[in-house]
């Protein structure tokens, strides 16, 4: 049987950087290096995700969801049976990977970050509410998409409702913490810890998610998008 390596962390994958670049430099005058995607090359993986990209991409995650709840809306809307399965699926990632994780990250280590430098701190107080007001929708839409989909029209008209606030919230919400929130927090973290903070988001993400992590997350939020026929990227061109 073949042993597996584990994985390397951002801090290891930084210090490899860091030597490779040594290497490149002591040999510029001699052999040319390859160029990327040539054998030899440097991998990319060799650079570190700074906690701002970890935290868009998560945000990438989350919008792809609300299209979820969209299209959810809009059969809910038209008469269509509601699809409960692929709702309660969704709003179980938001529970568990937007609101128990990322929030989590944005609570513990970006929020207070901010607040001791006195920056940004009406806009983080309502962040922190909005993610109170986020949990309560969600506990509503996993409540209604249990068991069977809701087949009284009030019991309909409540889940449009509450997918509706979410998505009327989280959208502008996450839009302010992408081009607000996210930019500020390396004015007011030393590159040190902007470091550290990197590792500590990584070792979290592995802990709660296992190996495959983000990309286990993405993957299956694609498999809801099949399920409902919205993964195809090219059916929202306009034509």
């Amino acid at each position: 049987m073949t042993e597996q390596l584990p994985a390397m962390g951002r801090r290891q994958l930084l210090g490899t950087s860091i030597s490779a670049a040594g290497a490149i430099a002591l040999s510029a005058c001699g052999n040319p290096q390859p160029k990327a995607g040539q054998p030899g090359a440097s991998p990319e993986e060799d650079v570190p995700v700074t906690p701002p990209e970890d935290l868009m991409r998560e945000h990438g995650v989350l919008k792809r969801i609300l299209l979820i709840y969209r299209e959810g809306i809009r059969r809910l809307q038209v008469g269509d049976q509601a699809p409960a399965q692929p709702l309660n699926a969704s709003a179980g990632i938001i529970r568990n990977f937007i609101e128990d994780y990322h929030e989590h990250l944005e609570e513990q280590y970006v929020f207070p970050k901010l607040e001791q430098a006195a920056k940004l701190t009406d806009l983080t107080t309502v962040l922190r509410t909005q993610h109170q007001h986020g949990r309560v929708l969600t506990d509503r839409v996993l409540a209604a998409t249990a068991a069977a989909a809701p087949s009284d029209q009030p019991a309909r008209e409540a889940l449009v409702r509450d997918m509706s606030a979410f998505i009327r919230m989280y959208e502008p919400h996450e839009a302010r913490e992408d081009t607000v929130v996210f930019p500020a927090l390396r004015d007011v973290v030393p590159a040190v810890q902007f470091r550290d903070m990197a590792e500590t988001f990584e070792d979290e993400e592995h802990r709660r998610f296992g190996q495959t992590g983000f990309q286990g997350v993405v993957d299956k939020v694609a498999d809801i998008e099949k399920s409902l026929g919205i993964y195809d990227l090219s059916q929202f061109t306009p034509t």
